[in-house]
C-alpha cells in the first residue's frame, strides 16, 4: 500500500553499529495523515533527517505557512530533536536538474524557519540528493560536485 499511494505509513527500523556507535535508523512517515506515527518515531531520535522535496511547487507547498516541512521540523524540535540534518530531495527534477542556485534557495528559506524555531543553522546538514538516482546518498556525486 506504501509504494503504491507513493508516501509512507508505518514507521520501519534498521539497526546497525559502527565503531562508536549504536544507530537505530527510524523511517517515519510524513505523510498528514499519519501524524501519530510520525511522532511515535521523531520522540525516540536523537537526530532527525528532515526530507525537504525541491520539485518546483512541492518545496513551496512544504515551506508555506501550513507546510508540512515547517509542522515536521516544529515536531522535532519541540519533542527534543536537537540535532537536524536536511536532505534537500529530488535534485534530479530541478531546472535545470540538479540546480545549485535552487538548492542555495531552499537551503536559506530552510535556514531562516528553523532558526525562528530554535535550530541553529549553521550547525545543521544541508544535502543534496536525488533518492530516485541515488545522488548523494552514499558517496559523493558527480552531477553535484558544488
Amino acid at each position: 500500500a506504501e509504494r503504491e499511494r507513493g508516501i509512507t505509513i508505518d514507521i520501519a527500523l534498521w539497526k546497525f553499529e559502527t565503531a562508536k556507535y549504536y544507530v537505530t535508523i527510524i523511517d517515519a512517515p510524513g505523510h498528514r495523515d499519519f501524524i501519530k506515527n510520525m511522532i511515535t518515531g521523531t520522540s525516540q531520535a536523537d537526530c532527525a533527517v528532515l526530507i525537504v522535496a525541491a520539485g518546483t511547487g512541492e518545496f513551496e507547498a512544504g515551506i508555506s505557512k501550513n507546510g508540512q516541512t515547517r509542522e515536521h521540523a516544529l515536531l522535532a524540535f519541540t519533542l527534543g530533536v536537537k540535532q537536524l540534518i536536511v536532505g534537500v530531495n529530488k535534485m534530479d527534477s530541478t531546472e535545470p536538474p540538479y540546480s545549485e542556485s535552487r538548492f542555495e534557495e531552499i537551503k536559506k528559506e530552510v535556514s531562516s524557519y528553523i532558526k525562528k524555531i530554535g535550530y541553529n543553522p549553521a550547525a545543521v546538514a544541508f544535502v543534496p540528493i536525488s533518492g530516485w538516482h541515488g545522488d548523494n546518498m552514499l558517496e559523493p556525486s558527480t552531477k553535484m560536485p558544488w
